[in-house]
């Protein structure tokens, strides 16, 4: 792998943020039968026995609080000043954070979800839409896209773990996290707040404030602590029901809107440059410099080393052409998939309808001790030392492997943009 060099151009504040905020509010807010907001339900806490998430590729925590004083722009102080924040404790500056347009909770998390069977989801989901794929011991859920998109947060248990699962549609993030710290769980909303065109959430019991990109409380009682990552990854619906048709599907009957409004996609050509938050390639909610070694809005795999403080960035564009890509960045083994078939969750107005841009999977090739090697045959993956086929999930499907899976490496599917501003160093492999 290499890295090519750096290019960075500055990229202003949007003065049309405030327009799409309410823009967006409107569209993600409204309820069945209603225009108006429901009350907030009361924050949640438990405690949990659940085991803490252990992968060495989250990325690296910020160094060190920057101030110990509240010393918050007036626009922000304003916008934030019923919030119980602890505002003297933050870990980035002020400056760097953005209103998106609606308020807290103005986008409200899923946080009583409902499941249901793949074969009752084929009615309303098209089999090559996204969804998120979480799966922890025998437990296997599917997020649709087209559903958390309009929420971005869902608060769940899987495997008998609290966990929150997240999706920012501004930087194509989906990314899950065990949401227990110190034995305590939390729920997580929406904070209407931006960093680098990111999501940033709070928690309903301390108001502390998290970067999604990072899983880092940022700013409030808890700076400094991190929420453990989880292996999550984007894929059709197709391929989630092939390889778990015991699964369970995120269900449109979320008691926040009407289910038949989940059907169209509120960021239609969010990532062609062609809507108002992306028009022309100048993205309204976006602050920083842009890193010009690749498109904004070019997909990336990325890979995070801490141990290594290694930042590895796969582009689509040549996991589109190679398939497969046998890697070991900082040292660490690992092979990344890559399908076709899984449809832009921010391309058309009907998501089926949308750009085949394909799904990806990482994962540590060795299996029972042995370090497998994988190819793209012009048909399948498979891998050289059995001839076993794998799916974009990590599952043999054929051959003397068949029904042996893969351990998944938490990985990020993200625009390019975005992720850049967060890890300027990241190193784009390069055939």
């Amino acid at each position: 792998m290499d890295q090519t060099n750096q290019s960075r151009t500055r990229h202003p504040a949007g003065w049309i943020f405030v327009l799409v905020g309410l823009m967006l509010l409107a569209a993600c807010a409204g309820t069945a039968g209603s225009d108006t907001l429901p009350p907030v339900a009361e924050p949640t806490a438990g405690e949990s026995d659940a085991p803490k998430a252990n992968d060495s590729t989250i990325p690296a925590t910020l160094s060190g609080l920057l101030e110990t004083e509240d010393d918050r722009p007036p626009a922000l102080r304003a916008l934030t000043s019923s919030w119980n924040t602890n505002w003297t404790k933050h870990l980035v500056p002020y400056d760097e954070i953005l209103s998106g347009g609606p308020p807290r909770d103005g986008i409200r998390s899923i946080d009583a979800p409902t499941f249901e069977r793949p074969e009752a989801a084929a009615g309303w989901l098209a089999g090559n839409e996204p969804v998120v794929v979480l799966e922890l011991g025998d437990d296997a859920r599917a997020y649709p896209l087209q559903i958390i998109t309009w929420h971005e947060i869902v608060n769940d248990v899987v495997g008998g773990r609290p966990v929150v699962v997240t999706f920012c549609p501004l930087c194509n993030s989906a990314l899950a996290f065990d949401s227990v710290i110190n034995g305590q769980t939390f729920e997580f909303g929406v904070s209407g707040l931006l960093r680098n065109s990111d999501l940033i959430m709070y928690d309903r019991t301390t108001e502390t404030l998290w970067q999604q990109f990072t899983g880092e409380a940022i700013i409030g009682d808890l700076a400094g602590e991190r929420l453990d990552f989880l292996p999550a990854s984007i894929v059709s619906f197709d391929d989630f029901r092939a390889t778990h048709p015991d699964g369970r599907v995120l269900s449109r009957e979320t008691g926040l809107r009407d289910p038949s409004s989940y059907s169209t996609n509120p960021y239609a050509g969010y990532d062609t440059y062609d809507h108002i938050l992306s028009k022309g390639g100048n993205f309204a909610l976006f602050r920083g410099e842009l890193d010009g070694r690749l498109g904004a809005a070019d997909r990336v795999v990325t890979v995070s080393l801490d141990e290594a403080g290694v930042d590895t960035a796969y582009p689509y564009a040549v996991l589109e052409e190679a398939r497969v890509i046998n890697d070991a960045p900082g040292g660490r083994d690992l092979v990344v998939f890559f399908k076709p078939g899984t449809a832009s969750a921010l391309g058309a107005r009907i998501i089926a309808d949308a750009e085949d841009i394909g799904a990806t999977g990482v994962f540590d090739p060795v299996l029972d001790g042995r370090k497998l090697t994988f190819r793209f045959d012009g048909e399948q993956i498979v891998d050289e030392d059995t001839g076993s086929a794998w799916n974009i999930l990590g599952r043999a499907t054929a051959g003397p492997l068949a029904g042996q899976s893969l351990s998944p490496i938490v990985h990020g599917d993200h625009f390019w943009f975005s992720w850049a501003a967060f890890k300027p160093e990241t190193i784009i492999y390069q055939p």
